[in-house]
């Protein structure tokens, strides 16, 4: 595979309704529904290209990511890469317009659009439903960001059922 790149924009959401806790923590299948509203005015801008590099490496705001913040991207990257049945590693860079830890879910904006960018990135095709499963497993809140508008998480019965969610409309 030669050096392919994506971007992908995706945002924070508020939740009305949070989930409290995961009752299987692999997976991030959560103990209850949730209900959400993504916020269109900010977002996540994330670029993944996979290289011939030795290691996957992480900017977020101009800013080096090492340790397990860039475990836990690598763990995702590590998910499409078996996907797509590629081995590159991957450079990830991301930038938000809005601060991050001030509430607005700024973790599941940036593993909704490393789900997106890194997925199309490996030329893989993925339902909105799988893209919101693959990002699940980064932040369990970031299958809320992959649809727009108002959210419902059903919280299912086992990973297959939670890749089946609702807008409200």
């Amino acid at each position: 595979m030669s050096t392919s790149s994506a971007t992908a924009q995706s945002h924070p959401n508020i939740a009305f309704i949070k989930y409290w806790g995961n009752r299987d923590n692999t997976y991030r299948l959560p103990s209850n529904s949730s209900i959400s509203m993504n916020l269109d005015g900010l977002f996540t801008r994330t670029t993944v290209s996979f290289t011939a590099s030795k290691k996957d490496s992480l900017i977020i705001n101009s800013t080096e990511v090492t340790g397990k913040g860039l475990d836990r991207v690598s763990y995702i990257l590590d998910l499409v890469r078996k996907m797509a049945n590629i081995n590159e590693r991957a450079d990830v860079t991301s930038e938000n317009n809005f601060p991050a830890g001030a509430g607005i879910a700024s973790s599941a904006a940036a593993f909704a659009a490393l789900a997106l960018a890194s997925s199309r990135a490996a030329g893989l095709t993925l339902s909105e439903a799988q893209l919101s499963v693959l990002a699940r497993r980064g932040s369990g809140s970031a299958s809320r960001s992959i649809p727009a508008g108002f959210v419902e998480w059903q919280m299912g019965k086992s990973e297959e059922d939670l890749c089946f969610f609702h807008r409200a409309r």
